[in-house]
């Protein structure tokens, strides 16, 4: 999410400035190392060693007086909360674009009370440069999907992704297939570390994401009913805000007034920086940028640097960023350039056997309301009966404060005609 975006929602130095974990804790859990849960559906992925658990580490302990004014500083209404919260960070082993063993974080928030054996909330973040602002990491905006789905009586998965958090390596920004399964192998982690804390959970699934995480939530929903795992079950699915579709919304938004200026620059560049790496987009950055970005623009995303800082080192919009013919290929991709638009593209064709909500604001210059859209569209025609919640004349960061509590009372609804 761009600083542009922040500072519309009338936050800018909270955003800006991240604080500390004021509950972080430096113990690792006795008892919680790697230990495999095997079953009959997970031996496969468990010889491998996905979704193991490598440590645990406590991060918060809230009251629900505190959840709730947490989320309500952040603007969000915290009228779902009624427990409060333990969050704790989950270390695991996961494979990387290539298949290639690695370890991935993420944060496993629980209620203080409610029922014993608990309903999961895959809840994937939106676009973040900084490694250090992923969920375990950061007690910050990132947390509160987390925080009010716990404090509602669910647990909540929400996977830092690969090369965020503690993870090492760059993050694969918008490759949607290591995306999902680093968020597959967190839910086998919160399994694992919820039966060690005697909160153990039902099986079943409820997914939602915002931004990139919308995207990562569609996604992780067809995985899980295409069997990803025969121990979760899919219940419903509730993204916010995410870009569906690049090559028809959000890529040609850059160009016509649609995505701001500072977003824009932000997004294009991280995307295209992340994608060279794993497919053959420029041999050389200064077939995609101008100079003098061509220069740092790949320095700049090494996990390190603040977005604003970013922001900064870059052009102010991205027909300055970019070379004249590589906008060109930006508004009639093909080949490589195509195929990776294509494989983020794909998360919207099928056909979900449950309840699906699309959450999306009219006025995001972030990630226009068209994406939704597209995708809701896409699901109709292939039978699934979806309800697009336009949150009206809302930006990208207010869909997502109108949307959050809305989602949690939706996931009640779905929960309570089970």
């Amino acid at each position: 999410m761009s600083d542009e975006t922040r500072k519309s929602f009338g936050t800018p130095a909270s955003w800006r400035t991240r604080r500390a974990l004021a509950a972080a804790a430096a113990l690792l859990l006795a008892g919680l190392a790697a230990a495999p849960v095997a079953t009959a559906a997970e031996q496969t992925h468990h010889r491998t060693g996905r979704g193991d658990l490598v440590s645990v580490t406590p991060v918060a302990d809230r009251d629900a007086g505190q959840v709730r004014k947490f989320v309500a500083d952040r603007g969000v209404a915290a009228g779902p909360v009624r427990y409060g919260v333990r969050a704790y960070r989950l270390t695991y082993r996961t494979v990387d674009p290539y298949g290639k063993p690695t370890t991935a974080t993420g944060l496993l928030t629980l209620p203080k009370g409610g029922a014993h054996r608990l309903d999961l909330v895959s809840d994937t973040h939106g676009t973040m440069v900084k490694r250090s602002y992923a969920p375990s990491a950061s007690e910050d905006y990132g947390r509160i999907p987390s925080y009010l789905n716990a404090g509602a009586g669910r647990a909540v998965a929400a996977p830092d992704y690969l090369g965020l958090g503690e993870g090492p390596g760059p993050h694969p920004y918008m490759d949607t297939r290591s995306s999902v399964t680093a968020s597959v192998d967190m839910l086998r982690a919160a399994r694992t570390a919820a039966d060690r804390f005697g909160r153990p959970l039902t099986g079943d699934v409820y997914a939602t994401g915002f931004s990139q995480g919308g995207q990562v939530a569609m996604a992780l929903g067809r995985a899980l009913e295409q069997g990803a795992d025969g121990h979760f079950r899919l219940k419903a699915l509730a993204p916010v805000s995410g870009p569906y579709d690049l090559a028809g919304q959000e890529i040609p938004a850059l160009f016509d007034g649609r995505v701001n200026d500072t977003s824009g620059v932000l997004y294009i560049s991280y995307w295209l920086v992340a994608q060279n790496r794993l497919h053959p987009l420029y041999k050389d950055p200064a077939e995609a940028f101008r100079a003098p970005y061509a220069s740092r623009v790949e320095g700049l995303y090494d996990g390190d640097h603040e977005e604003d800082d970013v922001v900064k080192e870059l052009a102010p919009t991205v027909k300055d960023l970019l070379t004249p013919a590589f906008v060109e290929r930006l508004k009639h991709p093909s080949g490589p350039l195509l195929d990776a638009m294509r494989a983020a593209d794909h998360t919207c064709e099928w056909r979900p056997d449950v309840p699906v909500r699309l959450y999306a604001g009219d006025d995001d210059t972030d990630v226009p309301v068209g994406n939704a859209r597209t995708c809701g569209r896409t699901l109709a025609g292939q039978g699934t009966r979806v309800r697009v919640v336009d949150q009206g004349a809302v930006d990208h960061f207010g869909s997502f404060a109108a949307s959050a509590p809305q989602v949690v009372r939706f996931f009640d609804g779905v929960r309570a005609r089970r």
